[in-house]
């Protein structure tokens, strides 16, 4: 009689409370991992934008490089930087034309000379290109288009080469390779 009342005050077998324990851990090292891969996604899914028609040209009187850059994720980015061939662009030296909401631009981008890319707008194919000065902000589903001028780290005996080009944001770097150009005419 007294070993029934000894086993029935004895608390839970050690089996069956580790088997809690390790029930429990795991439950909650699921909902770390839940929490994570939802915060991961939702800041990383958010900014997505892509290079298209890069091009690089070059002659005696410097390189030039263009291209268009479209915001194709669901917020608003802010445009960093700019490296060409790992070497930082001064603003200055940057030209930029947003494309107007629903406009379409099929045509290429055309090569300019070094010499036409002074003062704090120029006009290229029509469109008012502006100087930048500072970091710029691409709206989402926008298009921004840049032309450069000069970048010391690309010259003429690099024509047939390839070099690659950076954009950087807040939250991400596109990067991109581009072959370089002669713009000479003959």
């Amino acid at each position: 009689m007294v070993n029934k009342l000894q086993r029935k005050k004895k608390g839970l077998s050690v089996v069956v409370s580790t088997l809690i324990i390790l029930v429990a851990a795991i439950l909650l090292a699921a909902v770390v991992t839940y929490y994570a891969t939802n915060v991961t996604r939702t800041r990383t899914t958010v900014e997505e934008a892509r290079f298209s028609e890069e091009r690089i040209w070059v002659n005696s009187t410097g390189p030039v490089v263009a291209f268009k850059f479209q915001n194709l994720g669901g917020r608003d980015i802010l445009i960093d930087g700019i490296r060409v061939r790992g070497v930082e662009v001064t603003w200055s030296d940057a030209y930029y034309y947003r494309v107007p909401t629903g406009t379409t631009m099929m045509e290429e981008l055309n090569r300019t000379s070094h010499d036409y890319l002074t003062g704090s707008s120029v006009l290229i194919d029509g469109r008012n290109y502006t100087q930048a000065y500072s970091e710029i902000p691409l709206m989402s589903g926008g298009v921004i288009i840049f032309y450069i001028k000069g970048p010391s780290v690309v010259q003429l005996i690099d024509v047939g080469t390839t070099v690659n080009l950076l954009l950087y944001t807040n939250n991400a770097q596109y990067i991109t390779e581009v072959n370089v150009e002669s713009a000479t005419d003959q």
